[in-house]
């Protein structure tokens, strides 16, 4: 009887960074193409973020998650959702994902995958898996981003098809970002 030879399993812990530098990677894709007109442009309705506070949010909750749960990291400058530019929210994002990419591969290196103090938007709770930590970080950001798309269409601006479809283009953003997608 024949064996099948079967390829060894990409490692988790270096493909969940890697997605997670993709993820932001998507981040710089949306702010690169944005029309700047759109950037503080006040939502429909009376309430609602405009997309510089969306994504000096997203920034600054990363900032959070690093404070409470990796405080031997640098910390990142936070930004101020009234002052912030597209070009300094592109630069706090790309620090931040760095920070975020090095807080994973440290969480996922420990026993257990586990994280001492990962706490969720001011939750007390610890989240002790980083395997959920790294869902919950990509998860916050995608649900950010598609605010951040579906505002700027709603306002007129909608993103051209190059970002709004590039964003998909998994293998292109795995080498943007220096790495061999995994297989």
């Amino acid at each position: 009887m024949a064996r099948l030879a079967v390829a060894a399993a990409p490692d988790f812990r270096q493909v969940a960074v890697e997605a997670y530098a993709v993820n932001d990677r998507m981040n710089q894709i949306l702010l690169e193409h944005l029309d700047p007109r759109a950037w503080r442009a006040k939502p429909p309705g009376r309430k609602g973020r405009t997309i510089a506070a969306i994504f000096t949010h997203m920034h600054n909750i990363r900032r959070k998650w690093l404070r409470l749960s990796a405080p031997h990291l640098k910390l990142p400058a936070q930004l101020h959702r009234a002052r912030c530019t597209q070009k300094q929210a592109r630069a706090a994002l790309a620090e931040s994902a760095v920070r975020c990419c090095e807080m994973l591969a440290y969480a996922l290196a420990r026993p257990q995958g586990r994280v001492k103090n990962f706490r969720r938007d001011g939750w007390a709770r610890p989240w002790p898996v980083g395997a959920s930590m790294f869902a919950y970080m990509i998860s916050h950001d995608a649900h950010h981003r598609g605010q951040a798309c579906m505002l700027a269409h709603q306002l007129g601006f909608p993103l051209l098809a190059k970002a709004a479809y590039g964003i998909w283009v998994w293998e292109k953003l795995w080498r943007e970002c220096g790495f061999t997608h995994p297989r």
